[in-house]
């Protein structure tokens, strides 16, 4: 049979499609999210005019009228002029270090580099030699740090904590609460599910004291009552009352965060620990607690951050952390002006903001590396 050719050759042009329409770009996307529906669109037009309406000012007092540094006090003085950051920069030194004698400032200098230096790696999944660093971050850095600020050894001056202040101290007691606070936290939380009645009561009466008080009550409690409780003649240092005190109470409100992630954890996770064969601790260590504080670390962190801000209470028993210092440079008369008070109170607000921040950005950082459990 001869072979057939089905062969076919199109003699004529295809007419032009039209363009596609477009699938992406700012015009689209406000259509979608900012212009969709009526209701949308009004909510929209409100927000732009309250932005309209705040942001110049805002603009105005922190940049546009304002006097950067480099310049005077007169300029500061004049009508209609802004935020006064020539002051912020002729103080600066006392918001970090509060009455920290100047010529010692390379001491608390040479802790923030060591804190940098361990802290950052020690956050970075990916960094070797964590035991190492975790040994040289919770053992060596808090013992090289107080004899590096104290002094009073190897030929250091001695400077007393009560000349301590600024962010130094906002940090020093920031991070003392937070790394004493938590495993104390933990220690509750088990101990308030335990079978012994003993354990139970107690963590339970710990966690409910403190919590049942607010913090400042805790620091006046911590100032005046902690040296009763000591042999006669013998002086507790005010920094270190604080210390213990924010760290109790912030254990307290832990307890109750990581308790709500061993009671989320399912029940077959604890017998299958159990069915393994391991003791209590090594149960609690190896397969409960790593997935129970997996799913708090929104609590935890909002705890940290709590902590952090609060730490601005210290002020009320005379401690010069960061807030009380803006508040003493308040009254400085070589640079007074009508926005000197509100200029020093944004600083700190801003100082308090970065650190919050990044606390917060790192907590969804965390979520995201650890939420493996619908990951494919």
């Amino acid at each position: 049979m001869m072979a057939m050719d089905f062969g076919y050759v199109r003699k004529d042009f295809v007419p032009a499609k039209a363009a596609p329409g477009r699938t992406g770009g700012p015009i689209l996307w406000a259509q979608k999210n900012l212009f969709s529906t009526p209701a949308n669109t009004l909510i929209t037009v409100i927000g732009l005019l309250f932005l309209a309406w705040a942001v110049p000012p805002i603009y105005n007092f922190l940049l546009g009228h304002a006097v950067m540094p480099g310049g005077t006090v007169e300029e500061c003085r004049l009508e209609g002029a802004g935020a006064c950051w020539a002051y912020i920069h002729a103080r600066f030194n006392f918001f970090i270090y509060g009455f920290y004698p100047i010529e010692e400032y390379w001491r608390p200098n040479i802790v923030f580099v060591l804190l940098a230096a361990l802290i950052i790696p020690l956050l970075t999944p990916s960094a070797p030699f964590k035991r190492i660093n975790a040994l040289l971050f919770f053992i060596v850095f808090p013992i090289v740090s107080f004899y590096l600020l104290n002094g009073g050894v190897f030929g250091l001056r001695y400077v007393p904590t009560e000349q301590w202040g600024g962010l130094m101290v906002t940090l020093i007691i920031s991070l003392v609460g937070i790394i004493c606070s938590f495993p104390i936290g933990v220690l509750l939380a088990l101990g308030r599910q335990s079978k012994l009645p003993i354990i139970k009561t107690l963590c339970v009466m710990f966690i409910e004291l403190w919590r049942a008080v607010p913090l400042i009550s805790v620091l006046f409690m911590a100032s005046i009552m902690l040296p009763l409780f000591m042999p006669a003649g013998t002086s507790v240092d005010k920094l270190l009352r604080a210390l213990v005190g924010v760290t109790l109470f912030t254990s307290a409100y832990l307890a109750e965060v990581v308790r709500g992630g061993l009671q989320a954890l399912p029940r077959g996770q604890y017998e299958a620990a159990a069915s393994l064969g391991l003791g209590y601790w090594k149960r609690m260590y190896f397969v409960v607690l790593p997935q129970a504080l997996k799913h708090v670390i929104p609590g935890i962190v909002n705890s940290f951050i709590a902590l952090f801000k609060d730490t601005s209470l210290v002020s009320i028993v005379g401690i010069f952390d960061l807030l009380n210092t803006v508040q003493a440079a308040s009254s400085d008369i070589d640079w007074a002006s009508p926005t000197q008070a509100v200029t020093g109170y944004v600083f700190a607000a801003f100082v308090f903001w970065i650190f919050c921040f990044a606390m917060s950005r790192y907590s969804l950082w965390m979520e995201r590396r650890l939420d493996t459990g619908h990951k494919r």
